[in-house]
């Protein structure tokens, strides 16, 4: 039985015929088949490759090549941790255990409730702004447990928005001064 929709099939195949080589369209199919199902199966990687023309296992190795692609089931937020030597240096460490630590999980689980899953990820390049963590794809900087605490309550009232929590001011550039207090 299919795991992906009819309407995410025709988008894939819409996809594939931009490219001379439709093989090219793996990456963005990939996206669409973890969009729809939240992270990408099996299945999906047999769909996607029957319809790009790619083999099964090759289409395996570039989505466990990628950290952006979840091949197992994964909690709604995805917390991210960098883990390389800028974040690690201003804190990300502690800031792994804090979460750790608050959620009762360590890097690589979900929460019982299928809520949160805690991971440590290579750079994702905010080195400018360590520590961080990226939460469904969007980047938390200048983090402090205050934050953290912040950033899970609003993802358990779900109103995880950067834009709409205290102490993250998404559009300062590299020059300016951190603000670390939450208020």
């Amino acid at each position: 039985m299919a795991v992906l929709t009819d309407e995410s099939l025709r988008t894939i195949r819409s996809l594939a015929e931009r490219y001379p080589d439709q093989r090219s369209a793996l990456l963005p199919a990939l996206h669409i088949a973890q969009n729809q199902l939240g992270w990408v199966s099996g299945q999906a990687m047999e769909e996607v490759g029957s319809v790009l023309g790619i083999e099964p296992d090759q289409v395996q190795e570039v989505a466990t090549f990628y950290s952006m692609y979840y091949t197992e089931p994964v909690g709604t937020y995805v917390l991210e941790v960098c883990k390389t030597a800028p974040c690690s240096f201003m804190g990300a460490d502690e800031i792994i255990d804090y979460v750790s630590q608050k959620l009762g999980i360590e890097p690589g689980e979900t929460t019982p409730d299928g809520m949160f899953t805690l991971l440590r990820v290579e750079c994702l390049a905010a080195c400018h702004r360590a520590p961080m963590m990226q939460v469904n794809h969007r980047y938390y900087q200048d983090l402090t447990p205050a934050k953290v605490d912040a950033l899970i309550e609003a993802a358990r009232q779900q109103q995880l928005r950067a834009e709409h929590l205290p102490g993250f001011n998404i559009r300062r550039t590299w020059s300016e001064t951190v603000q670390a207090d939450v208020t």
